[in-house]
Parts: structure tokens; C-alpha cells; sequence
């Protein structure tokens, strides 16, 4: 730990009245899944979904914070390991202050997703996107896989680097063999019942 001298000084807003103001909760929903499972697209499209329903929202993935926070990362072990842990410090101030917070991440390694679900503590949802390589290649309008497949890219994700499937995630989303406003449906019935499970408010 290279920051030592730090001094933490508390808010004067107490979190529940930040909540009380917004009519929900906080607390940051964790996309999940191989490449072209669908996070950019469901991330996006929820955050539009819940920003129409009230909610105080955001939403960000990897290309943006590679874009900017995190254009120093390449895509080593090490690196990736710092892409999503930068990621969860981010959504946790975020969260904290009362937004629900939408990320999409590949986050392959279950330790990295582990840690992230500790930074952003109670409020913190893994949401899997359940699609196999062959369909993700099949829908991959990029030709990423093909590529990986030529040996052009390296170390990408479902072909030369590995992807844990979440053992317990606190939803699963078959991506492959739903159409997307189905899933904008489920997506946003599930983040209502954990954000604003009293109603309207």
C-alpha cells in the first residue's frame, strides 16, 4: 500500500437521507460475460430504462474507462486485475452517493469479481450473462473471435484466455436465446425489487 498519510474526513449528508431524497437506494449492478454476451447493449439499455423510471442512474463499461481512467491498462493479468478494481472503486463512491450504478465488464477472473463485490459492500449485483463461446462468436459483428482464432489478438477472452463462470450470481440472464427487450424486462424488474422494493416512493 504506497498511501499511507491519508486521513479519512466522514460526510456531514448521512447516506439514508441521500436515499430518502432519491427514492431509492444506491448499489451498483455487475454485468458479466464473454465477449458479445450482450453487457454493452443491456447495460445502456437499462440505464435508460431505470433513468425513465425515476432512478438516479449511471452507466459505464470498459471501453469508456479504457478511454480515459484506465488508458494506462493493457490486457495482462495484472492489468485486468487493476481495469476492474479501479472499476468497483469507482462504482462504490458512485453508489454511495445514491445512484444505482450499471457496469459492463468481462471481468473473467471470479477473485477480481469477489473483490469487487467487497469494495462496493451490501449493495453490490452480479448479473451473468449467460451465453455460450459459439453463440457470442456467432453474434460478434467485430470479428474479434475470428481474429483471436487467426492470431491476431492475443489473450482474449473464450479463446486464449480463460473466463470463470460465476458460480452464484445474483441473476442470470440466457442472452443468447432471449430477445433484448425480454431481458430489458427482467433486468428492470430485478433492479426495482433491489433498489426500490417499497414502490415508488
Amino acid at each position: 500500500m504506497k498511501s499511507t498519510n491519508v486521513t479519512r474526513i466522514e460526510h456531514l449528508v448521512p447516506q439514508s437521507e441521500r436515499w430518502a431524497r432519491q427514492g431509492h437506494t444506491g448499489g451498483v449492478l455487475w454485468f458479466t460475460g464473454l465477449p458479445a454476451s450482450g453487457k454493452s447493449t443491456l447495460v445502456f439499455g437499462l440505464e435508460a430504462r431505470l433513468f425513465e423510471a425515476g432512478f438516479e442512474t449511471y452507466a459505464f463499461d470498459s471501453t469508456r474507462l479504457r478511454q480515459g481512467l484506465n488508458k494506462d491498462l493493457g490486457y495482462s493479468r495484472e492489468d485486468r486485475r487493476e481495469n476492474i478494481r479501479r472499476a468497483s472503486e469507482l462504482a462504490a463512491v458512485m453508489a454511495h452517493a445514491g445512484l444505482v450504478v450499471i457496469t459492463g465488464f468481462i471481468s473473467p477472473y471470479a477473485e477480481d469479481r469477489a473483490e469487487a463485490r467487497v469494495t462496493c459492500g451490501a449493495h453490490f449485483h452480479e448479473v451473468y450473462l449467460d451465453a455460450s463461446p459459439a453463440a457470442c462468436e456467432a453474434r460478434d459483428s467485430r470479428g474479434r473471435y475470428a481474429a483471436a482464432r487467426d492470431g491476431q489478438l492475443r489473450g482474449f477472452t473464450g479463446i486464449d484466455a480463460p473466463y470463470d463462470i460465476p458460480e452464484s450470481p445474483d441473476f442470470t440472464l440466457p442472452t443468447a436465446a432471449m430477445p433484448i427487450a425480454d431481458c430489458l424486462d427482467q433486468l428492470t424488474a430485478f433492479a426495482i425489487s433491489k433498489f426500490r422494493p417499497d414502490g415508488p416512493g
